[in-house]
This record gives structure tokens, sequence and C-alpha cells, in this order.
């Protein structure tokens, strides 16, 4: 579909609007919308497959039951465990909020060959104060190749436990040519107290 543009503020050039399935198309689609209720955990084990090549994970005011705890992710590659082997790297930003010190640092959770939980808050961790909460995304890629490794990245922010907001950035790829089938998140102690994590799939569908 070519782009009509509009110069000076004229409309009269544009003859026709595009139709909703081109809007839809290239953009995100929502597949599964999951909310906390003091949940050891929040699963996606349906709709991630071939259909779209990759997947967005909106992380929406996430709450830890339990104070000065990290939030994590884990990947399903087939089996009924969430421990696909994974290699990552991170790195974060953080400001006080008593503007008494900020920084920029490598973080030391990175992964390396590893089938834990990936910490996706760094080395420090989220308050459970009332006012305190993570938000964030991760964009899983071609989760259904049984060629290619897995690739993902995923940003967040959130309020330390010592009155800090931190800006993680951890990204790698799950070392396996088996689909993922499933993502989970969790607290590394203590429910997810509330908060949402909206699933969409990105672009077009795949034929």
């Amino acid at each position: 579909m070519a782009i009509k543009v509009a110069v000076n503020r004229a409309l009269t050039a544009i003859t026709a609007l595009p139709t909703a399935a081109a809007l839809v198309n290239g953009n995100l689609t929502l597949l599964t919308t999951a909310t906390a209720s003091s949940s050891a955990t929040l699963d996606f084990t349906s709709s991630i497959d071939s259909t779209y090549d990759s997947y967005l994970f909106k992380i929406i005011n996430v709450h830890p039951a339990t104070d000065n705890v990290s939030f994590n992710v884990n990947f399903r590659d087939g089996s009924s465990a969430y421990d696909a082997t994974k290699t990552t790297t991170s790195f974060r930003a953080y400001q006080l909020e008593n503007d008494g010190g900020a920084g920029l640092d490598y973080d030391g959770t990175d992964l390396a060959q590893g089938t834990g939980v990936q910490a996706l808050t760094g080395d420090s961790n989220i308050g459970n104060g009332n006012d305190e909460c993570l938000s964030g995304e991760l964009v899983l890629f071609n989760p259904s190749s049984t060629t290619f490794v897995k690739h993902f990245i995923a940003r967040t922010n959130y309020y330390e436990s010592r009155d800090r907001s931190y800006n993680p950035y951890v990204a790698g790829y799950c070392n396996v040519t088996a689909a993922i089938d499933g993502v989970q998140f969790s607290m590394s102690s203590g429910n997810i107290d509330s908060g949402t994590i909206k699933m969409y799939g990105v672009g077009d569908k795949q034929s």
C-alpha cells in the first residue's frame, strides 16, 4: 500500500483510507492477559507457536508480596519444566530518589549455559511498599524455530527497595533447537501480589 503524505495540512489529495486489516497487520495482536492475585507464577503456555515470528510481553505494575525480591523469567522447551538452557548478558542504570548517586554498570546476573531463572531486575530487588512495583517488556523472537537458538531481550524499570529507580537491560538466547512453548514469570521469593502481563503477537501472521 502506497503511503500518501498530507502537504501543508491539506488532506484533499488523500482519496482512500486504509482498511481495518491493513491497520492490524504489522502491529500488535493481544493474545493473552494474565493478572496476578497472590500468584506463585504467571505462566504463558498457549499461543506461543509459529503464528507470529516474535512475541511481546508487556509487564504492568507487578508488585511483590515479599520485600527485596527479584523478578524472574524462565522458558519451557517442550517438557513440563521451565528449564531451557540459556546464555545471557545484563547491565543496568540507576538513580537514587534523594539524588545521592547514579550509575551505569554490569550487574552480574547473567547466565552461561544455565537452566535456572533469569533475573530481570539485575542484582538489586523490588520493594513491596504500597507504591513500589515493576513495569517493562520482554520480546521473544521466533520461538517455534527448530533450527536456530531463540533470542530474547528484556527491559524493566522498578522501585528498588532502597528508594532507587533501576533500569536493567537483559538479553540472551535459549541455547536449544527445540521450540520454546512456554514462558514463566516469578519472584525469587514469595508470590506476585498483583500486576498484569499481556502477551502480544508481533507483526503479520505467518503462513
